[in-house]
């Protein structure tokens, strides 16, 4: 489904991504994890199209297409989502608004769907994730707590049904009891031809979503992968494990006292 090889990325004439090299498969479940400052936000952006970062080498390939050929919302609707680290706040467009525009945009060869029919749809998601129908009205984000937010990150994931879910660092912000939630709602909604890509620097979000595979993203590049087993050892020792396998040397990291 998604193909990534030698991704290279700078910002700002800065080389960020120092060839990536990733592929994930039809309902799928990779993780990509790595200490704050890796470059995986980074990535994110980039597989969506983000006008800041400039790819200086290397493909991408979703679908049999050339994502570096197409723009944001043509990604959008080869099926490709992104859900932010930190959502922002939209005052005067409310959320039933927002997202039935989102709907309607991802479907384009289809007729726009009526705001009675979005409605209904809209309160069985709403249902199913957890959050009251009174959102809807409500400006998109606004004066919503993390929890609520991430939220609406999923409610949009649950919409728009995408073919590959990018999730950005959800977990970010989240206590334990509303983490599990928005996991859960996750597997509830996931299809299973849907991959998903999870973004994280801590390994407990992998508690309740299991991957199939885990990349370790540091300094710009994938050092290490493996299965779940992974995460697990990153939960005990933390990036160090990696350090040690690799070698501070070949990572060119350095040790700040």
């Amino acid at each position: 489904m998604l193909s990534v090889k030698n991704l290279q990325v700078q910002v700002e004439g800065k080389e960020i991504l120092h060839g990536i090299d990733l592929q994930i498969k039809p309902g799928e479940v990779h993780a990509i994890m790595g200490p704050n400052g890796s470059g995986k936000s980074t990535f994110s952006n980039v597989l969506m199209g983000h006008s800041k970062y400039k790819v200086t080498n290397g493909e991408i390939e979703f679908r049999g297409q050339n994502l570096l050929e197409l723009e944001p919302e043509e990604r959008a609707r080869l099926g490709m989502f992104l859900a932010f680290q930190y959502p922002k706040e939209i005052p005067g467009v409310s959320l039933v608004s927002f997202l039935r525009a989102a709907y309607n945009a991802v479907r384009k060869d289809k007729d726009p769907i009526s705001l009675y029919h979005f409605k209904k749809l809209l309160e069985e998601k709403m249902e199913l994730i957890g959050l009251s129908s009174t959102f809807m009205s409500r400006s998109l984000n606004e004066g919503f707590s993390g929890g609520e937010k991430k939220k609406v990150e999923i409610l949009q994931m649950a919409m728009l049904e995408p073919r590959l879910a990018i999730l950005d660092e959800t977990d970010s912000g989240l206590d334990i009891d509303a983490l599990k939630t928005i996991c859960e709602t996750v597997q509830a909604i996931r299809s299973p031809k849907q991959s998903i890509l999870l973004i994280t620097h801590y390994p407990r979000i992998l508690d309740y979503i299991t991957p199939d595979k885990v990349h370790v993203l540091m300094n710009g590049k994938i050092v290490m992968e493996d299965g779940e087993r992974l995460a697990r050892k990153l939960e005990e020792q933390g990036y160090d494990y990696v350090r040690e396998k690799m070698g501070i040397k070949s990572l060119g990291l350095k040790i700040v006292n």
